[in-house]
């Protein structure tokens, strides 16, 4: 969700915007059929996920390094510091008033996907630069809100929370990685079931039940504006005010849970660590399938981090998921990044490392969550850079297009962390270049090569180089330079 259109700002942020509505990596282009890469496959035309199979067509992009991630988990996966960060969360949502999904399958339709939350077919989030397609009609989830309309057709509980892994085509560096985590909530009012049919009251109610905080909170603007954040016209404006207080006690409560463990831990790492008063605030914002909604930022070390974006859900989602009858919200958070605020982690690879050095700092913890303690680093292996440059063919464009000979930056990615995998820490465009007479466009790639475990000879480091100026040769047809 990184380049929605905002009513009100432009965000700077990078996690907390892709998660809620999903589609983390999209610029402004519109999309066709995606056919840059020339490499014709003779590969089996069936693939096993999770224990099914499903044909391939042309419009699968999958790599092993990607399946081999499936079966991670990390989310699930006990002492792991992304199970961590979500039992944490969780504590704050206790059942039964809302049911934990943490098992869902990523292998889903694209009408989960896409279709059920109302992206039009021309969306660039549909494209194979961003998304991983089985086969032109299943896709590994871009979003935990594919499942969003099944669950709430399902109806088994007042509220939800859905944990899990997602993937998305991206950008190479510490802070994005193509596997990565989300939770989404949601808490839902019955006309039907309430007293004498009154949300606003039974929602008022709820609210009075709910813990109190002492964290300063900015929340400057009404809760709702017919220009910026405006009131769905099937809602009243009583409606919409008590479901966005409850939505906002209830996230601000989990902000203070999730904090006030990270300052513990800092303190307990650094007893010098300066403790300043939490202070968090509440942002107007735009998404696809809420309104009102907001953006919620804390104020941690010296700054201010988005950390997740919530609303009123649109209630046609609901009607379309035939539950007409019930009002609510819904937010979306991203683990890795709150994980790595918790823990002071400073790679996103390290979340996928199995080196004991890592894994072995938080064994137990599960347990007892009050004995949280930040990542001791246990080591930093020099950085080995190299450069690659090439010429574009004459009709490609680096931001993609609607060709059958498409450059994608993505792509790019993809071919360096198929050859490097986890071992290419940062990928950086460091130069462009149109020729005058020519008009063919030069780009120049940075690579820096960097494991987390050990360090790389010069001679692995040039082998695993000299693949990625093959494959890209190979695969996006560019004359290297």
């Amino acid at each position: 969700m990184r380049t929605l259109l905002r009513r009100q700002r432009v965000s700077t942020g990078n996690e907390a915007l892709s998660l809620f509505i999903g589609l983390r990596n999209v610029s402004s282009r519109r999309i066709g059929r995606c056919t840059q890469c020339r490499h014709n496959s003779t590969a089996p035309q069936t693939i096993q996920l999770e224990g099914k199979s499903y044909p391939k067509d042309s419009w699968h992009n999958l790599t092993p390094n990607i399946t081999s991630s499936i079966s991670r988990r990390l989310h699930i996966q006990p002492d792991h510091p992304i199970s961590l960060t979500r039992s944490i969360i969780e504590s704050r949502f206790p059942s039964p008033t809302y049911k934990y999904h943490n098992t869902f399958s990523p292998v889903v339709t694209t009408l989960q996907n896409f279709d059920s939350l109302g992206f039009p077919p021309d969306h660039p989030g549909r494209s194979k630069t961003d998304t991983y397609y089985v086969n032109e009609k299943t896709v590994l989830r871009t979003h935990t809100s594919a499942h969003q309309a099944d669950v709430f057709r399902a109806n088994e509980s007042d509220g939800y929370l859905i944990s899990a892994d997602v993937y998305r085509r991206d950008a190479i560096d510490r802070s994005h990685y193509p596997v990565f985590h989300q939770m989404e909530g949601a808490r839902m009012w019955d006309r039907r079931k309430v007293p004498n049919g009154d949300i606003a009251a039974a929602v008022w109610k709820d609210i009075a039940a709910l813990p109190t905080h002492e964290m300063k909170v900015e929340d400057p603007n009404p809760p709702t504006h017919p220009e910026r954040n405006p009131l769905q016209k099937d809602h009243s404006l009583e409606e919409a005010e008590a479901i966005a207080a409850h939505l906002k006690k209830s996230l601000e409560l989990m902000v203070v849970e999730i904090f006030s463990r990270a300052k513990k831990a800092a303190l307990a790492a650094d007893p010098g660590f300066v403790d300043e008063p939490l202070k968090v605030r509440w942002i107007e914002a735009y998404f696809p399938f809420t309104s009102p909604s907001w953006e919620l930022e804390i104020f941690w070390q010296g700054d201010w981090l988005e950390v997740l974006g919530c609303g009123v859900v649109k209630q046609d989602i609901m009607t379309n998921a035939d539950v007409p009858d019930q009002l609510g919200w819904a937010f979306g958070i991203g683990l890795e990044r709150i994980a790595m605020l918790l823990f002071e982690i400073p790679d996103i690879r390290l979340f996928w490392s199995q080196d004991e050095r890592f894994l072995g700092q938080f064994k137990g913890l599960s347990q007892n969550l009050d004995n949280l303690k930040r990542f001791v680093p246990f080591s930093k292996y020099p950085a080995c850079y190299k450069d690659v440059a090439f010429w574009l063919r004459s009709s490609s464009s680096p931001a993609g297009g609607n060709t059958t000979k498409t450059f994608h930056e993505n792509d790019v990615m993809e071919i360096v962390r198929g050859v490097g995998g986890d071992v290419v820490e940062d990928v950086q465009l460091t130069d462009e270049f149109v020729h005058p007479k020519t008009g063919r466009k030069s780009l120049c790639y940075r690579i820096n090569y960097r494991s987390l475990e050990r360090t790389l000879t010069n001679t692995e480091t040039n082998a695993m180089h000299e693949d990625v100026r093959k494959e890209l040769v190979e695969k996006l047809g560019v004359e290297l330079r």
